[in-house]
């Protein structure tokens, strides 16, 4: 598939996620920004007047005069919808345009935990998209849902680990930038030289959603992974780039050597090349002492690679390691835009045409 004969709709699309989307989707090979849409306030106004532009690159021209819609399903026309809603909204929404038929590609958090939604990652877990075939929407509508960005470049370090050992607990500190918290987010005098050391809801969703993503498919429903993970979240001045400190336990005792083979010829259990938003690779291991970083190692993959450094012997379990990941584009935008693609490759998501 080369052409972008999908037309997509973005809900939420003011927001930084929707924008984000935006950016990501207006050269996109396979998608066409066909609908934008937002809150009523917003509905009505050309974008350029309706989104308070976050990024330093211009806005994509093809959508400055394009008008906001609602976000409800008889003002959206489009072959799948890509959610930047807010959870709080989020839920209800998705499931309007779920029942009216649409493919529901969701960043929010409502759905993620429900047992018929695949919690995806194309390059860890795809079988689980099969889940597909447990949803009970009408007119052949569903939702799919990406990990919280906090999440993702965890269980992408995770994965070769799992996949060549046996883990039975991880211990990680999570560092995560602003962007995190959306726009305006963290105010200034808060964030400023600081570090907060709460993030609501942020070390539940550490706890839960990996062993769901690292689970099995079995007989239409997933069977969790044995997999015990201790999570503290705090909110560092960074602008993009979350960084988990991990140490993992594992059933017999690892060399950080092992480790680092396995990180770094780990391979998706399906080809993703002729994805267009795939990196060359899930995980890079990078040895310098004092990597990664957000500021150098941040756009890896354009964005969407994870990087893994500082793989050594632990003495309280028995490997520590530090996984960078851009929360934006991996853990939310990207993320949600490679599930779709993967769905196309997969014939799961055709125009409402064919």
């Amino acid at each position: 598939m080369s052409d972008p004969t999908l037309r997509v709709g973005i809900l939420g699309a003011t927001g930084a996620v929707g924008q984000t989307f935006v950016r990501r989707l207006a050269d996109h090979p396979w998608f066409s920004i066909h609908t934008l849409a937002a809150s009523e306030r917003s509905a009505g106004k050309p974008y350029r007047e309706a989104a308070n532009w976050l990024s330093s690159r211009p806005m994509p021209d093809a959508v400055t005069d394009m008008e906001v819609v609602p976000c409800t399903p008889n003002a959206v026309e489009a072959d799948l919808v890509f959610s930047g809603l807010d959870s709080a909204v989020a839920g209800e929404i998705e499931a309007d345009f779920a029942h009216a038929g649409f493919p529901v590609i969701s960043n929010a958090k409502n759905y993620r935990m429900d047992p018929t939604v695949p919690l995806l990652i194309p390059e860890i877990n795809p079988e689980h998209a099969a889940l597909i075939d447990e949803q009970s929407w009408e007119n052949g509508g569903f939702i799919v849902t990406n990990p919280n960005c906090s999440t993702v470049g965890l269980v992408c370090a995770l994965r070769p680990l799992v996949e060549a050992f046996t883990v039975e607990a991880v211990q990680v500190t999570m560092l995560q930038a602003l962007s995190g918290a959306g726009y305006p987010g963290v105010a200034s005098l808060d964030a400023l030289g600081n570090v907060i050391p709460y993030i609501g809801g942020e070390e539940d969703k550490l706890d839960e959603e990996p062993r769901k993503i690292l689970g099995t498919y079995e007989n239409g429903a997933i069977k969790e992974a044995k997999l015990a993970v201790s999570a503290q979240c705090n909110r560092v001045p960074v602008r993009n780039g979350h960084l988990a400190c991990a140490s993992v336990r594992f059933s017999e005792k690892i060399s950080p050597e092992a480790a680092e083979e396995a990180l770094r010829t780990y391979t998706s259990p399906v080809d993703v090349s002729a994805l267009p938003s795939a990196p060359d690779r899930l995980v890079s291991v990078d040895s310098a002492p004092d990597a990664p970083q957000p500021r150098k190692h941040v756009y890896a993959g354009n964005g969407m690679t994870v990087t893994v450094g500082r793989i050594q012997a632990c003495t309280v379990n028995h490997v520590k390691f530090v996984a960078l990941s851009h929360n934006t584009i991996r853990g939310a935008a990207g993320g949600a835009i490679l599930n779709a693609e993967q769905l196309v490759h997969e014939g799961r998501i055709q125009p409402v045409a064919a």
